[in-house]
């Protein structure tokens, strides 16, 4: 497991590549509306694990962080499915998807 700084380090960058990849997707009305939900999703998660990520109790940061991890496979996937999305949108959502996986991978 991940000493409590690097995990709060590590979960501040996602929060921002999730915030990156959520007003990416809000720039652009052609976005398909799934991709934007599960960004949408992912924001606010993002936002209610806070608490969490800040505690002690790893199993409850696993399970968080394996519950993000799930959303942004769905985002990636309605990322992938999507036809002539702009490069800008691909590269946020893959970025994000990429951080979240590396974090997970991580924790277990």
């Amino acid at each position: 497991m991940l000493q409590a700084s690097e995990i709060q380090k590590r979960f501040t960058h996602l929060q921002q590549t999730v915030s990156e990849a959520y007003r990416t997707c809000h720039t652009d009305a052609t976005i398909p509306k799934d991709l934007v939900n599960w960004v949408d999703e992912l924001d606010k998660e993002c936002k209610s694990a806070k608490k969490i990520m800040s505690s002690k109790d790893e199993d409850r940061i696993r399970q968080c962080v394996d519950d993000l991890e799930r959303i942004g496979d769905r985002a990636d996937r309605a990322c992938q499915q999507a036809y002539g999305l702009d490069v800008k949108i691909k590269d946020a959502v893959t970025s994000m998807h990429s951080e979240l996986s590396d974090l997970k991978r991580q924790l277990h």
